[in-house]
């Protein structure tokens, strides 16, 4: 039985707790030996971002020390599995405790999907959903077929979320758009930021969304901020807290 490492991003712990149990449920539920490290803290990825490498380093060395011991590591975020994976080789170099951890490090649903090889999920989610990809699961993670992309489609995620009764997944027109919200990028570009976050929201709506998830809680909350702002009927969830409530085999 693999020992697995939960790793829980600071704005999931700070904001948005009830995805943090969700992802422990789900992981527990297809009875793994799950561990919380209480040593453990942010990934680096907003400084890394920033342009702030010196300061992202000894973050980075911390989540290599304190995940270093574990055979699979597990996060409810492709953004920050992402940094882990592909990002950290840049801040440390090609070491092989950074090739190590980072190949050991994955998204929920890829670790679902990929690695314990779910097949059947017997739940119940009877709303109409838009399916938001960042992109970082999207493009570096390949949580799913991008646009550019030529080859046979291919999403992890909707072929979890499929199979629940009486779920219904809209079509979007564009849907794999960047959200808008980019980290850092939200707060120097605001305006900018917005626009594209409205932008997505509205395509939702046209496709008849009640609610809107993902796998990254980041760009949830910029558009959960958005549509709570302008009154829009639309319910934001991270793909967890919606798995979290199924039975997964």
């Amino acid at each position: 039985m693999p020992k697995v490492g939960l790793f829980i991003p600071c704005y999931v712990d700070q904001f948005y707790p009830a995805v943090g149990l969700a992802t422990l449920r789900i992981l527990r539920q297809l009875g793994l030996e799950v561990e919380y490290p209480r040593e453990q803290t942010c990934c680096g990825q907003p400084m890394a971002n920033s342009g702030c490498a010196a300061e992202a380093r000894p973050l980075a060395e911390r989540f290599l020390r304190v995940f270093g011991g574990y055979d699979h590591v597990v996060a409810p975020s492709g953004s920050c599995v992402s940094m882990v994976r592909t990002h950290y080789r840049e801040l440390l170099g090609e070491r092989p405790d950074v090739a190590a951890v980072g190949a050991r490090t994955y998204e929920l649903c890829e670790y679902l999907a990929d690695v314990v090889g779910v097949r059947e999920v017997d739940g119940e989610f009877r709303r109409r959903v838009g399916l938001h990809h960042g992109c970082h699961g999207l493009r570096e993670l390949r949580l799913a077929r991008s646009s550019e992309m030529v080859g046979p489609p291919f999403d992890k995620v909707r072929g979890l979320l499929r199979q629940l009764r009486g779920i219904e997944l809209v079509e979007l027109q564009r849907p794999d758009e960047c959200c808008g919200f980019g980290g850092t990028f939200a707060v120097a570009e605001e305006a900018v930021s917005c626009f594209m976050g409205r932008d997505r929201l509205a395509d939702h709506q046209r496709a008849g969304a009640e609610v809107v998830t993902g796998v990254d809680m980041s760009c949830l909350m910029h558009l959960d901020g958005l549509a709570r702002r302008e009154a829009r009927p639309l319910q934001v969830m991270h793909v967890a807290e919606i798995l979290s409530r199924a039975r997964l085999a």
